[in-house]
């Protein structure tokens, strides 16, 4: 298997290892990304999308406010509204204003939603295990904790 380097055909060595971990991880990232990706193309959804039908479904049946649904993204959501807006369009979700204030919309996953979330889920079930099942146990334990580590400096950042 080729290198950082190599493929990114890069010839000037990084300017450190922290440097190259950090670009390794992006590139990977990106690389499961699009394999996940190409799973959800069949049903028309984005993996953002998913996430927030995801996230609906564990919130059943009170649903979430849209800054809720942000605060529980894998990726940060620049414009949940947008997306909120594409799904209700589809009829994948439901909206109602809270009775007490009026400028806060609540959100749930309609029927149509979660019948599409239970026909993907057996796909998506298997993906993780298709994408990193060649690795160990031990080895997949080792980097949960590694990227765990990884975040740490993150979270102080977006503390301040």
């Amino acid at each position: 298997m080729p290198d950082l380097k190599t493929e990114i055909a890069q010839s000037s060595p990084f300017s450190n290892v922290e440097e190259e971990a950090i670009l390794n991880l992006m590139r990977t990232s990106d690389f499961l990304e699009r394999a996940f990706q190409q799973k959800m193309h069949g049903w028309g959804l984005t993996s953002t999308q998913y996430n927030v039908l995801r996230i609906l479904r564990g919130a059943r049946p009170e649903g979430l406010t849209c800054a809720a649904i942000g605060a529980r993204m894998l990726t940060a959501e620049p414009d949940i509204t947008r997306i909120l807006a594409r799904l209700k369009r589809l009829k994948l979700i439901r909206q109602h204003r809270d009775r007490d204030d009026r400028r806060v919309v609540w959100t749930q996953i309609s029927d149509a939603g979660l019948n599409l979330l239970q026909s993907m889920d057996p796909t998506i079930r298997r993906l993780p295990v298709e994408l990193l099942g060649h690795m160990k146990a031990s080895d997949l334990s080792e980097m949960i904790r590694l990227l765990e580590l990884a975040r740490k400096p993150c979270r102080k950042a977006e503390a301040h």
